[in-house]
């Protein structure tokens, strides 16, 4: 196995090792991790909405915890189908305005297991060159044809469609919101292009779900098309603090994925009292609109601040602000720098992103305040001035 050892050099040289980075413990205070002994402004997390660590969610978890005992036993078509699972979908169908809804363990099983149960062989699927790996990996596992189309760019997803149009099943695919880039899918032509070629259309709403869209529903939902998507997918890990994902759809699209998605079927169901807390959850992103309205609020002025110093930052009005450094080195400087200086923020490689466009990826939360949001930008700004990164 001298193989391992030998590939672990190279990356290690090219400054795309990958490291798990450890914590004394979970933060301590909303929107900060613990790193040793040191509290850091976290703004590497995907806790947009600042509730993973709202009292009435762990109070709810910790009563089925107690009630329901620590886990499911089994898979959902076994004995793990509790009486939380049930609820829950009935919830998340009338928020979502679908017929029916089901849910996953994560995001990840979520996306590879919808699209293999879809399409198979003599079939296609044309998927964003900049959807997250989990699509990428649930095509693959399909054994579809993948159709990748330029990022955004619809032109080219048009004369893909025209190129198949003599396959048996056709579905786009695409993050509403683009995990590394922060910016949006061209939804409504993509809408558009569903009814004009006839193809099944999902959008993945992990980093859109609780933030857009009335009560939070997600982009979908904002730009009017939502009952355009025929799946309709999200996750729990996010903007809801808690763990796991959905689908919604029609019953049929329902019943097919019980009987066809193989990491729904041969998973272990998630805990009763995760799903509670899942539910605790939906109640206060539904309600709580006060969070959307702040987290983009210190969106706006953070990616202004960042702009106006000059350094390359993607595009969209998401709380993924991402700033493109380029050089893997470089990048891994930056996010030590300013782990010195009190600051959480993760250098992001490829190949999670294209070859020369490492970057630093920005996340805000709602739990931030606005001093700590301008103090941060000052830092980070002094500290690519310090580094070259930037010009003054």
């Amino acid at each position: 196995m001298d193989w391992m050892e030998k590939e672990l050099e190279r990356l290690n040289d090219a400054s795309l090792e990958r490291l798990l980075r450890g914590s004394a413990a979970t933060p301590q205070l909303p929107g900060y991790t613990l790193r040793g002994e040191r509290l850091l402004l976290n703004l590497a997390s995907n806790d947009y909405l600042g509730l993973a660590q709202h009292p009435a969610i762990i109070d709810q978890m910790r009563e089925t915890l107690l009630a329901e005992g620590s886990g499911s036993g089994a898979s959902r078509l076994v004995t793990g189908n509790r009486w939380p699972y049930i609820v829950l979908e009935e919830r998340l169908s009338r928020w979502q305005g679908s017929e029916a809804a089901l849910v996953f363990a994560n995001g990840y099983m979520a996306n590879s297991g919808v699209i293999s149960a879809l399409v198979g062989r003599n079939d296609v699927v044309f998927s964003d060159r900049f959807n997250h790996a989990s699509i990428v990996d649930g095509i693959g596992l399909s054994r579809a044809e993948h159709a990748r189309y330029r990022h955004n760019d619809m032109e080219h997803l048009e004369a893909l469609l025209n190129k198949h149009q003599d396959k048996r099943r056709k579905l786009i695919v695409t993050d509403a919101v683009f995990s590394m880039d922060g910016d949006a899918a061209s939804l409504v032509k993509l809408a558009e292009l569903k009814r004009k070629y006839g193809t099944m259309l999902m959008v993945d709403e992990a980093h859109s779900g609780g933030i857009y869209g009335e009560c939070g529903r997600g982009l979908c939902n904002e730009l009017g098309i939502q009952h355009e998507v025929d799946i309709h997918m999200g996750t729990f890990s996010k903007s809801f603090g808690v763990y796991g994902a959905y689908v919604c759809g029609s019953r049929t699209l329902i019943r097919w994925l019980v009987n066809k998605a193989r990491p729904l079927i041969y998973s272990t169901a998630l805990p009763p009292s995760i799903v509670t807390g899942i539910a605790a959850a939906l109640s206060l992103v539904e309600a709580e609109q006060w969070r959307r309205e702040r987290l983009f609020s210190l969106s706006a002025s953070f990616r202004s601040r960042l702009l106006h110093a000059g350094f390359k930052v993607g595009t969209g009005n998401s709380p993924i602000v991402p700033v493109i450094v380029g050089d893997n080195e470089a990048v891994l400087r930056f996010s030590k720098a300013l782990e010195r200086k009190g600051i959480e923020a993760v250098a992001i490689r490829p190949p999670t992103v294209p070859e020369g466009t490492a970057r630093i990826r920005f996340s805000l939360t709602a739990a931030h305040s606005d001093k700590e949001v301008n103090n941060a930008a000052e830092i980070i700004c002094a500290t690519g001035h310090q580094l070259g990164l930037i010009r003054r």
